[in-house]
C-alpha cells in the first residue's frame, strides 16, 4: 500500500457534512494523518488530543467525532482545542481497526524522537516505510509544537479487556489532575521506546489507556474526558475529579527473538513460552507470589527478557521456572496483558511492577 508520509491535513470547524454521520464514514472520508481545531472562547490558547497513533486504537476517534458531532456550536471549548488523528491509513485498512499498523509498515508511537532514530538508524537506513514513519511522527510532533499548548493527552486502547489507566514521565498536580478526568490510575514510567509521550513538550503530558478496544466503556471514557478538557476553565488548577493512585516504573515483559510464542489452557508441551489463556484477567487483579502464568520449553526462564532504565536484564527478579512452569517470585501487578499474539510479539507480553513498589 502506497502512503503518502509528508502530508498532514487540515479541517477547521469543520461542517456536519464534513463530519459525516458516522465516525467509520469519518474514518473513511480522510485521506490520510488529520488535524482538526476547533475555535475556543480563549482562541489564543491551544489543548491538544491526540489519537489514533495505532490503527487497532479507536476510541479517541469515536469519542471525538461523537463530541463535535453533538456539541451545540454556540457553546465554545474553553480554549481551542487541537484534535489529531495519526494512522489513518491502518486503522482504514478492513476489517475497520483491525491492525496496529500497515505490514511491511512500522508502529507509528515508535518513531518519536532524534535519540531514538539515531539509536536504530543503521538498522533501517535503507528502509523507506521505516523513514516514512519518522517523517510522520515529526509532522504530528510539528503540529503540537505549532500551537504551543497548555496540555496534551493522548488517547489509546488495550488489546483485551483491561481496566483504564494513565501514564506520564512526571508527576505533577497538573498531571494527576488530568488523569482524574479518565480514571483512578497514573503510571509514572521512564521507558525509551520512541513514543510520542517521550518528547519534550513544555505543558502537561498524560496518555490515557482508555481500556479494551471493543468496550463500549472505553469510549465512554474517552468522550467524558474530552468534555472535561473543553468544559475546564484552567488546566493548571483543576480540582481533581476523583482520587488517583500513583504506580511507578512498570517493565516491559517481552519474548526474545525468534522465539515462539503460544497460548493454551494447559501445559501442551509447546515450544518457546506458553501463557495461559486467561492471562488477561490478571490485568484487573495482578498475580500472587508462587501463582503459575504460563509454560517454558528447554530454554526455561531465557526465553524471555525484562530490561530494567539500566538496561539490565532482571527477568530472574520478577519471574523464575518452577520445572517447566513460569512461575511470579512476588505479587504483581499487571498491564495490558494480551492474547493477541501480534501485539504480544510486536510490543510486550505485558507491562508489570512489584506490588509494593510505590517509591519515586
Amino acid at each position: 500500500m502506497e502512503i503518502d508520509f509528508s502530508e498532514i491535513n487540515y479541517l477547521q470547524n469543520p461542517t456536519i457534512k464534513e463530519l459525516h454521520a458516522g465516525y467509520e464514514q469519518f474514518l473513511l472520508s480522510m485521506s490520510g494523518p488529520t488535524v482538526i481545531d476547533i475555535t475556543g472562547i480563549d482562541s489564543k490558547k491551544y489543548r491538544v488530543i491526540n489519537t489514533l497513533l495505532q490503527g487497532n486504537e479507536p476510541s479517541g476517534l469515536i469519542a471525538l467525532h461523537r463530541w463535535l458531532t453533538t456539541r451545540d456550536p454556540s457553546q465554545l471549548p474553553q480554549t481551542n482545542i487541537r484534535f489529531i488523528i495519526g494512522s489513518v491509513e491502518a486503522a482504514s485498512k478492513s476489517p475497520l481497526f483491525t491492525r496496529r499498523f500497515i505490514p511491511g509498515h512500522y508502529d507509528l508511537n515508535r518513531c518519536f524522537g532524534e535519540a531514538k532514530i539515531e539509536q536504530i538508524t543503521n538498522l533501517f537506513s535503507h528502509d523507506t516505510n521505516y523513514q516514512g514513519c519518522c517523517q510522520r511522527a515529526k509532522l504530528i510532533e510539528q503540529a503540537i509544537r505549532e500551537v504551543n499548548p497548555d496540555m496534551i493527552v493522548d488517547l489509546h486502547n488495550a488489546a483485551s479487556p483491561s481496566p483504564t489507566f494513565s501514564i506520564s514521565s512526571v508527576v505533577t498536580t497538573e498531571t494527576l489532575s488530568l488523569a482524574s478526568f479518565f480514571c483512578q490510575t497514573l503510571i509514572l514510567s521512564d521507558l525509551h521506546l520512541g513514543s510520542l509521550m517521550e518528547q519534550k513538550f513544555s505543558c502537561p503530558f498524560i496518555t490515557i489507556e482508555c481500556g479494551y478496544s471493543l468496550d463500549e466503556q472505553a469510549h465512554e471514557v474517552a468522550f467524558a474526558g474530552i468534555n472535561h478538557i473543553a468544559n475546564c476553565e484552567n488546566i493548571g488548577y483543576i480540582h481533581q475529579e476523583k482520587n488517583v493512585e500513583v504506580i511507578y516504573r512498570p517493565l516491559r515483559l517481552r519474548v526474545k527473538d525468534n522465539v515462539n510464542l503460544a497460548y493454551a489452557k494447559h501445559d501442551e508441551g509447546y515450544s518457546g513460552v506458553t501463557l495461559k489463556t486467561d492471562i488477561e484477567y490478571f490485568n484487573f487483579g495482578g498475580t500472587h507470589q508462587e501463582e503459575l502464568i504460563g509454560w517454558l520449553d528447554g530454554n526455561g526462564i531465557d526465553n524471555l527478557q525484562l530490561f530494567d532504565k539500566h538496561g539490565k536484564d532482571v527477568i530472574d527478579d520478577y519471574f523464575y521456572a518452577r520445572d517447566n512452569q513460569l512461575v511470579c517470585r512476588h505479587n504483581l501487578r499487571v498491564f495490558k496483558a494480551t492474547t493477541n499474539k501480534q501485539v504480544a510479539l510486536n510490543d510486550c507480553l505485558f507491562y508489570v511492577v512489584r506490588h509494593s513498589n510505590n517509591e519515586s
